[in-house]
């Protein structure tokens, strides 16, 4: 480095960060298969598979493609720093800020995904400035979460994090669900998007909220053992094979495919392999995409058309062997459009959006997480409510209860039940008294969230809550936050995708939808709204009960004397309502 670019480098940093704080990312990489077993920090296969892997693989996997960081900070200004290897920033079809940038999105309280601009600078040492950032929502002082996605093309060699000193930092640790597994070529490694958040496995893994490996390997997705061996290792939600694209016809002299067999035997010897392993996780098999230039072209046609021929044949041999979870994306269903292609092979940016679009909608139904077009059926996240609870952690800690100790009953809500008592503790109890003498001996599990909406707790359903165990009842009473935002028919139309989810997941289940209780400047809306959730629960088969009566008087005006702030109750209202809850769970 020279000496210019050593104070270019220092005064950028400098002007943005007067008295910085670095991090060091290293240790919370999430799209890590293997976090504890890699030759260099930012590699995404296990050292051991150095030898085992053709070159190409082995050289691909110490490209950072579909690592990525998650951070909560307050900070108006952010830096990152890093090394890179490969000092060609960038290729002759791929920006620099693709195959060596990086990208950050922030998540709003509220869920909502926010993409940061950054001034860039590449050098020895690459520096990203995002600069006057609104670092806050109204709700608290807490600031956001960020998701940092790391270079596509290039090897990281370290990496720093810097806010000014005093602003609030803090890593999130790597999601711990099962991941989306993406097995693939180099369109799933990221060519050729312009920034790493762009690349089609990033876009997917933002819309399912999910983690994600990538092992996608430019030119080298060739359903090899080797690499078969590896994925099996990995506990997934879904196994994604998508390597066509390497083994056209133009590629099989290359890697010695003799045969319209050898290629048949390439799917199917990877589906059984991996269904031996893993016989409940789907596994879906994806097309050849086609090129763009083809429509021109006879001889490109024909190199896709054929293997992708063949590769159906091997999906219906499956088929009848009578292998289950087993799944098939057309070319037709992803339908790359003309502007698609950067060279008539990898995806341009809007490429890459075709391939997520088709991608989320086949995955939403394998996994069976519909969604729709109200923001009430859009499963999201929240971050509302820090300075009573860490909603992220509350999942956690559901999910965990859930596996040692199964409930036998399950009431899902917002802050009204959730700060009534029970465990999850929170730390807060309107009337533990009532909750441990009545509803814990009667197995009842708070799965309440303060703040939660509709839109909220189909995330959390989707994403494990009602998993692993055969509830007796599950009862709901979600929608009270959503009353200021949304029309009543957007209230119900997130319930009725909700209660379907539930269905789903506790088949066996007695569910209740609960009216919602009365609210001060609400009472007549809401009266309305509840006969709306009655006819909502006739139409799924499923019962419908209120607690709310207790709340109002003969005349139907609010009794104001039962609530702390007009929606929340006191202690009196909450012992006058749960004489019914406890009817209701103890049938």
């Amino acid at each position: 480095m020279n000496i210019r670019s050593i104070f270019t480098i220092l005064f950028l940093a400098l002007a943005y960060l007067g008295n910085a704080q670095w991090y060091d990312p290293s240790e919370y990489l999430e799209g890590q298969a293997w976090p504890d077993e890699t030759k260099s920090t930012y590699d995404r296969l296990p050292a051991r598979a150095e030898g085992s892997v053709a070159g190409d693989v082995w050289g691909n996997s110490l490209r950072s493609a579909g690592l990525m960081v998650r951070f909560r900070s307050n900070a108006k200004n952010i830096v990152i720093r890093y090394g890179v290897s490969d000092k060609n920033f960038g290729m002759n079809h791929m920006p620099a800020t693709g195959k060596s940038g990086v990208d950050l999105y922030a998540i709003d309280s509220d869920g909502k995904e926010l993409w940061c601009a950054g001034r860039r600078s590449f050098s020895d040492t690459i520096v990203y400035r995002f600069n006057h950032l609104n670092p806050n929502d109204r709700y608290h002082k807490k600031g956001r979460e960020y998701r940092l996605y790391l270079p596509l093309y290039n090897h990281v060699e370290w990496m720093e994090i810097g806010v000014d000193d005093g602003d609030y930092f803090e890593f999130v640790s790597p999601r711990p669900e099962k991941p989306i597994v993406v097995y693939g070529t180099s369109i799933a490694q990221g060519a050729c998007a312009l920034r790493p958040g762009m690349a089609w496995t990033a876009i997917v893994g933002r819309a399912m909220d999910r983690p994600l490996i990538n092992l996608g390997f430019s030119g080298s997705g060739r359903l090899e053992q080797p690499v078969l061996d590896l994925i099996a290792e990995i506990d997934a939600k879904v196994y994604v094979l998508d390597c066509l694209p390497n083994l056209s016809l133009t590629a099989w002299e290359k890697y010695k495919i003799k045969s319209d067999q050898d290629l048949i035997d390439r799917v199917l010897n990877a589906v059984r392999f991996l269904k031996s392993k893993h016989p409940e996780t789907p596994v879906l098999l994806v097309e050849h995409a086609g090129y763009t230039e083809a429509g021109v072209s006879e001889k490109r046609e024909k190199d896709y058309a054929v293997v992708n021929d063949l590769q159906e044949e091997a999906f219906r041999q499956l088929k009848e062997e009578g292998v289950q979870g087993l799944f098939y994306l057309t070319k037709e269903d992803i339908g790359l459009s003309v502007d698609a292609m950067v060279d008539g092979v990898h995806p341009t940016d809007l490429g890459m959006m075709q391939y997520a679009v088709a991608y989320e909608k086949k995955l939403r139904s394998i996994l069976a997480e519909p969604t729709g077009f109200f923001s009430t059926t859009l499963p999201i996240t929240q971050y509302r409510e820090p300075g009573n609870y860490d909603w992220e952690k509350r999942h956690l800690e559901i999910l965990a209860l859930n596996k040692s100790n199964p409930p036998k009953q399950v009431i899902i809500a917002n802050s009204i039940v959730h700060y009534w008592g029970g465990k999850p503790a929170a730390n807060m109890a309107r009337d533990s008294e009532s909750w441990d003498k009545i509803f814990t001996p009667a197995g009842l599990r708070n799965m309440a969230y303060g703040w939660d909406r509709i839109e909220n707790v189909l995330w959390r359903v989707y994403h494990g809550e009602l998993d692993g165990f055969e509830a007796k009842r599950v009862l709901v009473m979600i929608g009270t936050n959503n009353i200021h935002l949304n029309s009543d028919e957007e209230i119900i139309a997130g319930l009725d995708l909700l209660v379907e989810a539930i269905k789903n997941r506790q088949p066996k289940a007695e569910i209740v939808l609960m009216g919602l209780l009365p609210r001060r400047d609400y009472v007549e809306r809401i009266q309305a709204l509840n006969l709306e959730i009655a006819r909502l629960s006739e139409k799924h088969r499923i019962k419908y009960d209120y607690l709310g009566n207790v709340f109002v008087d003969d005349d139907g005006n609010l009794k104001e004397e039962l609530f702390s702030d007009g929606l929340h109750p006191n202690l009196e209202g909450y012992q006058k309502m749960s004489g019914h809850l406890a009817n209701i769970v103890k049938q």
